[in-house]
């Protein structure tokens, strides 16, 4: 596949829906509505109520009267956050460039990673399927608007690719609402002059769009011609780093030392391709009554090299009973902080 095809736009799928239904197994392929209160919106719908014709921010009493048969949920927020960050954990342990967009939605830059899109995409879907139960809808393209616009393409449990030689024929049936940066009112501006579709848009100078939208006009000429400078921008901070393994178990120290003495090596690589340094070490270890125990230390400066880690884990591990047998045995890095940042607070 194109190596320039990077961007991915992934969208859960009906996700406060699809929640209650995992929970109440006997909601599945009945509509399915969630917002309960006569005075209030619909904050989402299933497939089934769809068809109905009701759609998210529609007031209860209108969907009511549309599919007086659904099944009308309480929104359970926080049941949605709680599996939200069960998703997007998965996501991370692919990359951490991944640009949260809401609860259900996210942008991932995959270019710094050894996975082409299909593969990233292929990995994110099957294990949240496996270990959450929901499925979900990716797009792939070489920017953050032809990914989005992919996304919505074939819901549920879409995947489109979008290619720089499809451009700009793909977009011309859409209408004007699907072009990031134009909305409701927006439009309705455009209406008035007899422009409905992106083709009638793409048919217009910049700077007609500009005296109708501002500075953003020159952001829409470009995006309905494949063009979008926007980078996906990650706000997760990495709290920790670790490594373990688990073994057949043994009070063997000549063992135990090798694997603190590779998970060290290991750490050390990771925190320097990531530009970190780390504050506190803990090391964990699984006895052979699969008890846990774990001792930690913060130190009074960040490291990164793998002989500091080594030796301070070496220190930490003799603290524990010797006694008994262990099976599992593991590093942990937190208390992160950039390199630059850190560089910058030594030359202050």
């Amino acid at each position: 596949m194109d190596n320039k095809l990077s961007i991915i736009h992934m969208d859960m799928d009906a996700f406060y829906a699809s929640v209650e239904e995992m929970d109440n197994p006997s909601l599945k392929g009945k509509p399915l509505i969630v917002g309960n209160s006569d005075r209030g919106i619909v904050t989402t719908c299933n497939y089934e109520a769809r068809k109905y014709g009701v759609h998210s921010a529609m007031p209860v009493f209108m969907a009511k009267k549309l599919c007086p048969h659904a099944n009308f949920v309480p929104n359970r927020r926080e049941r949605y956050l709680e599996i939200s960050g069960k998703v997007f954990e998965i996501v991370y342990t692919l990359t951490e460039m991944v640009e949260k967009v809401s609860i259900d939605e996210a942008y991932i830059d995959i270019s710094d990673i050894p996975f082409s899109s299909l593969e990233a995409v292929d990995y994110i879907r099957t294990n949240v399927k496996e270990k959450i139960g929901l499925t979900m809808s990716f797009g792939i393209s070489y920017n953050k608007f032809l990914a989005k616009i992919a996304s919505d393409w074939d819901k549920p449990e879409g995947l489109k690719i979008i290619t720089e030689d499809m451009m700009p024929e793909i977009l011309f049936p859409f209408p004007l609402e699907k072009v990031h940066g134009i909305g409701k009112k927006s439009a309705e501006k455009f209406y008035k002059i007899g422009v409905y579709t992106v083709k009638d848009l793409y048919n217009l100078d910049e700077e007609f769009l500009v005296k109708m939208l501002g500075k953003g006009g020159r952001e829409v000429y470009n995006r309905i011609r494949g063009v979008d400078y926007r980078e996906v921008t990650s706000k997760r901070e990495r709290k920790s780093i670790g490594s373990e393994r688990t073994f057949v178990p043994t009070r063997d120290n000549k063992i135990l030392y090798k694997y603190l003495e590779e998970f060290s090596s290991e750490l050390s690589e990771n925190l320097i391709d990531k530009n970190l340094k780390a504050k506190t070490i803990s090391v964990k270890i699984k006895y052979d009554d699969f008890t846990n125990h774990q001792k930690s230390r913060t130190l009074s400066s960040y490291i990164d090299k793998s002989s500091d880690i080594y030796e301070i884990s070496r220190e930490l591990f003799s603290e524990f009973n010797r006694d008994k047998k262990i099976r599992l045995i593991g590093i942990t890095l937190s208390n992160l902080t950039s390199s630059k940042i850190y560089q910058l607070e030594l030359f202050d």
